[in-house]
């Protein structure tokens, strides 16, 4: 990576039409995203070259001393690093499960980045960060996006694209059974059984004006677009998934779905249905207790507290189950032996771990591919923030894909999860000009 990076204020640009006037026309980009109107948190955008040695994101110490001594520097928490996604397939391999390989998009992409345009929402006020010695001619480059950027036009909606189930809700119902089946016979607590619904598109899809589509439909804390030549991760993820910073590690685990009401009366009387549900209470205390044990795997002993349990937050479309846990990292602890202790996230397979992605390979009988992995930035000094990818949508050639799933416990009832099912990819198919096909919608 190269030394020491510095930063210049900008004058302030909608960080949406500063992403189109620039980064957007690069081969390999990226815009992590706090959403369309964000009042705080932060936001990255640039490009960045792929990553082609596979332990440098690994091998990174977490917690070493960050750039600018103890004092938080004003352009945020990334400091330059790398940005990609890691898939679930080559995840669940490598914690000993079975797995299959999804080969339409790579399991594991990282662009190594050093020179970006830092958001900072709650102070609107935007960063040129850059080596050093580089730092004069970005700053000019980013100036000209600033200036040749104007608000996108609103992206005309698209329609008629075929969607393919991997399988019907019908089938996806029976999954559900097999899922009750196991718990009752004591292989697991709980299961979260996936799916997965392609659009075909041989013309080709825009990651741009379909990421433009979810995040006006669906903004939420950690949006993205993170695209490298031909594919491309698109997401509206309401999950942090791992958050390490100054050598404390944080994971906000969800579950638990309700759809937002058609009325103020309705939408709090589902909100309040939810915190009170027993079956989505279960499943959010169970991922709770399976990421303090990962935790623990890198964590001082004794380090690991809960901070919130069972609160809801709202988004747009639904009310979601949110705990958080927090623990203080070993201080030999890299990136990697956080990884190998959480990932893949509780959330995304059940309980315990191992035996639940086992039942899940058998169940499922495809790749999830990018779909349940993670994404986000890794720092050079050892923070990372990373999200779920959920709410998301992967673009290839020829095409996308949209995953979707839910938590299955010996509560669960087979009509109610195959709805949630719908109800989480209903966004990101939109957005694609799609629908769920018939039996799911």
């Amino acid at each position: 990576m190269p030394g020491t990076l510095a930063a210049r204020p900008l004058a302030w640009a909608d960080p949406a039409a500063l992403f189109a006037a620039g980064p957007a026309r690069a081969r390999h980009a990226f815009w992590l995203d706090a959403g369309p109107g964000a009042a705080a948190g932060w936001s990255w955008l640039g490009t960045g070259e792929p990553e082609e040695d596979p332990g440098a994101v690994a091998d990174v110490r977490l917690g070493s001393t960050r750039q600018g001594g103890p004092e938080p520097v004003p352009w945020g928490p990334f400091h330059g690093g790398w940005v990609g996604w890691l898939g679930y397939d080559g995840a669940a391999g490598r914690a000993g499960a079975p797995h299959l390989v999804d080969d339409v998009a790579p399991d594991r992409l990282w662009l190594r980045v050093s020179r970006f345009v830092a958001v900072d929402h709650g102070r609107r006020r935007l960063w040129a960060v850059a080596p050093a010695e580089e730092l004069d001619a970005f700053t000019a480059q980013a100036a000209g996006w600033a200036a040749a950027s104007f608000p996108p036009a609103s992206v005309p909606g698209v329609a008629g694209r075929a969607v393919r189930a991997r399988v019907s809700a019908r089938a996806y119902a029976a999954q559900i059974e097999r899922c009750r089946d196991a718990i009752r016979e004591g292989d697991a607590y709980q299961l979260c059984l996936t799916t997965r619904f392609d659009v075909a598109a041989p013309g080709g899809i825009d990651p741009v004006d379909v990421h433009r589509r979810l995040r006006a439909s669906s903004p939420a804390h950690h949006g993205g677009l993170i695209r490298s030549d031909d594919v491309a991760l698109i997401s509206a993820s309401p999950e942090r998934f791992l958050d390490a910073a100054d050598g404390v590690v944080r994971t906000r685990p969800i579950k638990g779905t309700r759809p937002r009401g058609h009325d103020a009366d309705d939408d709090a009387r589902l909100a309040a249905e939810l915190r009170a549900s027993p079956k989505e209470r279960a499943e959010n205390v169970m991922i709770v207790d399976l990421m303090r044990n990962d935790l623990s795997r890198v964590c001082v002993p004794g380090s690991v507290v809960v901070d919130a349990l069972l609160e809801v937050e709202s988004y747009p479309a639904v009310h979601q189950l949110v705990s958080a846990v927090r623990g203080r990292l070993r201080h030999e602890a890299t990136v990697g032996d956080l990884l190998d202790a959480a990932f893949p996230a509780g959330s995304m397979t059940g309980a315990p771990k191992l035996s639940a992605m086992s039942i899940l390979h058998g169940l499922e009988a495809a790749p999830r591919g990018v779909f349940a992995g993670c994404f986000g930035w890794v720092g050079a000094d050892g923070a990372l923030d990373l999200a779920m990818v959920i709410r998301s949508i992967v673009v290839h050639p020829g095409g996308a894909y949209v995953g979707a799933g839910g938590g299955i416990t010996w509560g669960s009832d087979a009509a109610a999860e195959v709805a949630e099912v719908a109800l989480k990819a209903s966004a990101p198919l939109a957005a694609l000009g799609a629908r769920l096909p018939t039996g799911w919608g």
